[in-house]
């Protein structure tokens, strides 16, 4: 059904393309031979791969740091309560800012360029990981003292599948906001990736190139959310699913 809703969508483009031809608005076929064009010169799998380890740097630190704050800020009252106006403050800070801050700060970069995008997402992660801590329940834990589980064997049997929904809520909306952010980022200072064409092809308003570049790496993070995300996911809430 889903490959039936695509097709129709394609072809309504296509239709559309037609009626009312204009440069600002090529037909698919136009858009997939730009995207040959970029294939075939290697152009389109470095700038995906450049782009995609951006996206992967700036995730896995943003979770890590995001996370670790916010379990510490949702199990400490006192520290979450004198921290709070930080995570309000940084939370609406615009991602641009930080961007142009990073670079002005700490040169272009590729340490500033990943840094910057993951200090926009960890405040995200700060705010639905300390959510989750204010919801772990205390009884678990009185058992784990009882039983005299080891730190290793409450973060494993207690604290982590009390926190599984709301670290894959945090990890499934950072996905969709970093590589957004990634390629802001790269239009803005660094010398390849996605961004980084779709700004070297607006300066040449090469419209069909543009949406060659997005449909692609859209393909890729659809591809990464279908093959890592969500088996990772269901393996992770396995102990949820009770057997028939």
């Amino acid at each position: 059904m889903a490959l039936i809703s695509l097709a129709g969508l394609c072809v309504l483009w296509q239709v559309a393309a037609t009626v009312w031809p204009s440069r600002t608005f090529p037909p698919p076929t136009a858009v997939w031979q730009a995207l040959r064009v970029e294939a075939a010169s290697g152009a389109l799998a470095f700038n995906l791969s450049v782009t995609l380890m951006r996206v992967v740097a700036a995730y896995l630190l943003a979770m890590t740091i995001g996370s670790a704050i916010g379990i510490a800020l949702g199990t400490h009252r006192r520290a979450d309560r004198f921290f709070d106006p930080w995570v309000v403050l940084f939370i609406n800070i615009p991602a641009l800012v930080v961007i142009v801050l990073a670079y002005v700060w700490f040169g272009l970069n590729e340490a500033a360029a990943v840094c910057a995008v993951a200090v926009n997402k960890i405040p995200n992660v700060v705010v639905t990981m300390r959510e989750g801590a204010r919801a772990l329940d205390p009884r678990y834990m009185e058992m784990a003292r009882v039983y005299r589980f080891s730190a290793l064997d409450r973060l494993h049997h207690i604290l982590l599948p009390q926190l599984q929904p709301y670290f894959a809520a945090a990890s499934r909306s950072g996905i969709a906001l970093i590589w957004k952010i990634v390629l802001v980022v790269e239009l803005l200072g660094r010398p390849n990736g996605v961004g980084f064409q779709i700004h070297l092809h607006f300066q040449l308003f090469d419209v069909a190139a543009i949406l060659a570049y997005t449909l692609a790496f859209v393909a890729v993070m659809l591809l990464v959310e279908f093959v890592l995300v969500q088996p990772v996911e269901r393996h992770a809430t396995r102990w949820r699913r009770h057997p028939a």
